[in-house]
């Protein structure tokens, strides 16, 4: 079983290593290694879920994009599905046992959301990791009062240590690093 497990691993990091935005790779790595901060103990499913999370990013041809959901949760939703189903399909030809799968279906489907202890966890390594690896990119690809947007919602979906974590991370750009330390403030004003 490790052996299946660790050839799973590693077609994963080949798949998102594809992907057309520079830091999936490094963001998939990232939110593993939050997930073993924020839980020691964690199993091979959350490893996993961890690490291919955002894997249909990785396949143009299956890529949810955007522009094509006015709702921003919408959009979120429909991109859990997505890389919980090629993760699925994945899965199944690495032979893993269903039960596995199937934790492993529900947490990459929950990762945006959370839903219960496990998938929280997920959400809550993968919002970290926004912060910490992807915001910079993001930032260069938006603008900045979409890129305001995009913190505020990623901020508020994370529990208030956590969110300390993310105040104390600073970035070459000011304008990100102002930005972020703000957070706590635009909150406030958005509820």
């Amino acid at each position: 079983m490790d052996e299946i497990i660790a050839g799973l691993k590693k077609k994963i990091v080949e798949i998102i290593k594809r992907s057309s935005n520079p830091e999936d790779p490094i963001h998939a790595k990232n939110t593993l290694e939050w997930m073993i901060k924020l839980e020691p103990q964690a199993d091979e499913a959350l490893k996993i879920a961890a690490l291919g999370h955002d894997i249909e990013r990785a396949i143009t041809k299956r890529k949810i994009k955007r522009e094509n959901y006015t709702n921003y949760e919408e959009f979120k939703k429909a991109h859990a599905l997505n890389s919980a189903e090629v993760l699925s399909k994945l899965m199944e030809t690495f032979k893993l046992k269903k039960e596995l799968r199937e934790e492993i279906f529900y947490l990459v489907n929950h990762h945006e959301t959370g839903g219960n202890k496990r998938a929280n966890l997920l959400k809550n390594a993968d919002s970290i990791s926004f912060f910490q690896v992807n915001l910079p990119y993001y930032f260069i690809r938006n603008n900045l009062d979409e890129t305001k947007k995009r913190c505020i919602w990623g901020y508020h979906r994370l529990p208030a240590n956590l969110r300390k974590i993310v105040s104390r991370f600073s970035y070459n750009d000011e304008r990100i690093t102002l930005l972020v330390k703000n957070l706590p403030r635009y909150l406030k004003e958005d509820t």
